[in-house]
């Protein structure tokens, strides 16, 4: 199901961010996912704006998603970071997850980073791996482009090749490489949820090419290609997924795996920002 008048609410909220930001205007858009919104606290001369002011957004309900956006300077670019996000998993739809993202773009971001947390299929990864997005499998059923109104937007048909841009992929490979924080390199397969995978379903999705799954970012990404974002895919591989090594997955090890990771996702994460 479609945003009811997309544009004239996109319209209303680009207003009402423009009022809160006043001569900010955003290089980078970042949206933080499960456990990672700990970054967010290290954005300098922050500007806080909770998701549930800003015409057409959703309140994030997702554990531990704070729900707001922080603009302000992070790795010395000018960020608008969405702490939290909103998943189709908690009633939305594909437009309403991707509106943000559409609203970042308006707000003056060229470039988003979307970070999520994510299990492994692949079982050469290991738990706390940080993994760079290559490529993605929508497995949500939808998108954020359907419909009349997000045509008149941007062009309805757009390429998705190297929808994570390769020279973005390269940066952040050098400059893990630099911090001595390896990192993997993998597709990455999204799903509505809320229930995790089984693992007959996480058989197949290895025999598609998957490497990481979890329940967001394909939206988001798609939205971003649609106006014509750069896009950077970062997981934190908080999980085995489902039957892989007899993992049976749940809400409580996501967060208690991105505690343990947080010091060196800020420092990859400002390091990346800092080299763009």
């Amino acid at each position: 199901m479609a945003l009811e008048n997309l544009r004239e609410t996109l319209d209303a909220a680009q207003a009402m961010m423009g009022e809160r930001l006043g001569a900010f205007r955003p290089e980078v858009g970042l949206i933080l996912g499960s456990g990672l919104g700990p970054l967010a606290e290290r954005i300098a001369d922050p500007i806080f704006i909770p998701f549930g002011e800003v015409p057409g957004m959703g309140v994030s309900t997702a554990n531990g998603h704070v729900g707001r956006f922080v603009a302000g300077e992070l790795g010395g670019k000018r960020v608008l970071a969405m702490q939290g996000r909103l998943h189709g998993y908690e009633g939305y739809t594909a437009q309403e997850v991707a509106f943000p993202v559409w609203l970042m773009a308006r707000l003056g971001a060229a470039t988003l980073v979307t970070t999520n947390a994510a299990g492994a299929i692949n079982e050469s990864f290991r738990v706390g791996d940080f993994c760079i997005m290559t490529d993605q499998l929508n497995f949500t059923g939808r998108n954020p482009v359907t419909g009349t109104e997000p045509d008149a937007m941007a062009p309805r048909f757009f390429s998705m090749l190297d929808a994570y841009d390769p020279s973005l992929r390269q940066l952040a490979r050098q400059t893990a490489e630099a911090l001595a924080i390896p990192v993997q390199e993998g597709v990455y397969l999204g799903l509505l949820g809320p229930s995790f995978e089984t693992p007959a379903e996480i058989r197949m999705f290895r025999a598609w090419g998957a490497d990481t799954v979890a329940m967001s970012v394909c939206e988001e990404v798609i939205a971003a290609r649609h106006v014509g974002l750069r896009v950077l895919g970062i997981s934190l591989v908080s999980n085995m997924a489902c039957g892989v090594e007899g993992a049976s997955p749940s809400d409580e090890e996501v967060h208690e795996v991105a505690q343990t990771r947080e010091a060196d996702f800020c420092r990859l994460l400002e390091g990346i920002l800092q080299a763009m």
